[in-house]
């Protein structure tokens, strides 16, 4: 009983305190009666809210949630943007995403079915062996490949002459560029040529001369470079990983590493050439060890892959572009479009996937084989905004090689940057060309002008369009572009060797 007396005068203490502070809250304000009155319900609240929590904790837990209910009842706005408003900040999309791949899925697995009921099943890979095997007895492809043995060893064999001075600069310069002008020229006479070639034949030979006509040139700058150093007495570069004098010790390999010129080797040539790159080094970053299940998966996936890009091939590109052929003919230009956009599902998975098999599980499985560091194949081209910063991602081994060898040396010559990358695409447009018309063996220039039409394209987008616009544009050019560069040489590959003989006949 004294303790709840006590208690109870405590609280009237209080509540008097509070009191005179209203009141002298309400004299402070001179005229500020409703800011005093405010004061004071608001303190005598607050007192209140203190004897109920000392008198019943639970009642005033329960009193408190009624109140925090009724605010809700009272305010149940705030100031905030729509999720698929830019202003949001919102960006968890992966539902939207799910979707996207859901009928993905299901409105293709509907064209697939169709194209199974309309042509049935057309897969056969003994013909794809065909293609390579036509001249069994003289197999010209693998031929012309043996063949390029010869212009590797004489860029060999002309760096060690250089690099002890029997031949000067000038003569060496000379005799690269006959040996790269032959590179180039060789295989485009062979196949013009040899009528057992076929296409298919031609493009993968061409693909290989291309490629070591860009390591060779590579490799001529990448010496002389050495040299330029060794004459101004700085022999600071160390000998490259791709040609180790390995001395075996106890079972492990130490690499030794040389300076110029003792790398011009034959191991260390051989290792370039097979190396996943166009640039040489003469210090290759090298991985440690083989990871046989990495090994083992990327081998997996390249015999899967290339199975699955000639079904595509075979059971639904093909179809749909003979069918193109007709529309063409007939220049019937509604048909012509529904032939296009038809065209353009099957050809943009199958260079989806030919980019997987190449750049990831073909290149990653040469580079985990040689023990090649530098993994780096491509980078996030699929979020190009802008069609340069696409050229410059999807293929690394090619932008670097640009970059190091062509595009850099004209800025240091003084030329201008917009006429430098002018230049560049110059140069991929003549290749794209090279590798299409030549096995085709006629020479209509698509390829060339879709590659200088990347130019225009690559102002507009940079210009006009930026963020998704400028991605969706990118998108929409490699979706659409590709398949009207593939019915252009179709349909001339097609009038030029299948529509001129009942012609012929007729006359």
């Amino acid at each position: 009983m004294g303790d709840n007396n006590d208690r109870g005068q405590n609280t009237r203490k209080r509540r008097t305190t509070i009191s005179g502070a209203g009141v002298a809250t309400l004299k402070r304000g001179h005229g500020n009666k409703s800011g005093a009155c405010e004061s004071i319900a608001a303190n005598h609240s607050n007192a209140s809210k203190e004897d109920k929590v000392r008198e019943s904790p639970t009642t005033s837990r329960k009193d408190k949630g009624k109140h925090e209910d009724s605010g809700d009842k009272l305010s149940c706005h705030r100031i905030q943007e729509s999720l698929l408003s830019s202003a949001s900040g919102y960006s968890n999309y992966r539902g939207i995403l799910n979707w996207c791949v859901v009928m993905l899925i299901l409105s293709n697995a509907r064209l697939f079915l169709e194209n199974l009921i309309k042509y049935g099943i057309l897969v056969d890979p003994i013909q794809v062996v065909s293609l390579f095997l036509e001249d069994p007895y003289s197999w010209p492809a693998p031929c012309l490949i043996i063949v390029s043995n010869i212009f590797i060893m004489a860029a060999l064999y002309t760096e060690r002459r250089l690099s002890v001075g029997t031949f000067g600069e000038r003569t060496g310069a000379f005799l690269y560029l006959l040996n790269l002008s032959a590179i180039l020229c060789f295989p485009v006479a062979t196949v013009l040529t040899v009528s057992s070639l076929t296409p298919v034949g031609g493009v993968f030979v061409l693909a290989v001369y291309t490629i070591i006509f860009l390591k060779l040139y590579s490799y001529k700058d990448v010496n002389r470079w050495c040299r330029e150093i060794s004459h101004a007495k700085a022999r600071s570069l160390s000998r490259s990983h791709s040609c180790p004098s390995v001395h075996r010790a106890n079972g492990a390999a130490a690499h030794a590493q040389v300076s110029y010129p003792g790398n011009l080797t034959h191991r260390d040539m051989y290792y370039f050439m097979f190396a996943p790159t166009l640039c040489y080094e003469l210090n290759f970053p090298r991985s440690p060890r083989i990871r046989k299940r990495f090994l083992l998966r990327r081998l997996f996936e390249m015999v899967f892959l290339m199975q699955l890009l000639v079904g595509l091939i075979q059971q639904w590109m093909v179809p749909t572009i003979q069918n193109s052929m007709k529309p063409f003919q007939d220049m019937d230009f509604s048909r012509i479009v529904e032939r296009l956009l038809k065209l353009a599902v099957p050809n943009h998975f199958i260079w989806l996937i030919f980019f997987y098999w190449f750049f990831h599980s073909s290149m990653n499985f040469v580079a985990e084989l040689m023990q090649f560091g530098d993994r780096e194949f491509y980078r996030d081209w699929w979020n190009s905004e802008t069609v340069t910063y696409f050229w410059a991602n999807w293929n690394i081994p090619v932008h670097k090689w640009c970059l190091r060898h062509f595009y850099k040396p004209m800025l240091r010559k003084g030329v201008q940057k917009w006429v430098a990358q002018t230049a560049v695409f110059l140069m991929s447009a003549f290749f794209h060309e090279y590798l299409v018309s030549v096995p085709l063996k006629m020479f209509r220039l698509w390829a060339f002008m879709g590659m200088m039409a990347q130019i225009p394209l690559a102002w507009f987008v940079g210009r006009f369009l930026r963020g998704n616009y400028g991605n969706a544009a990118v998108w929409i050019s490699l979706i659409i572009g590709q398949p009207i560069a593939v019915l252009m040489y179709v349909h001339d590959y097609y009038v030029l060797h299948f529509q001129q003989s009942p012609v012929e006949g007729a006359d």
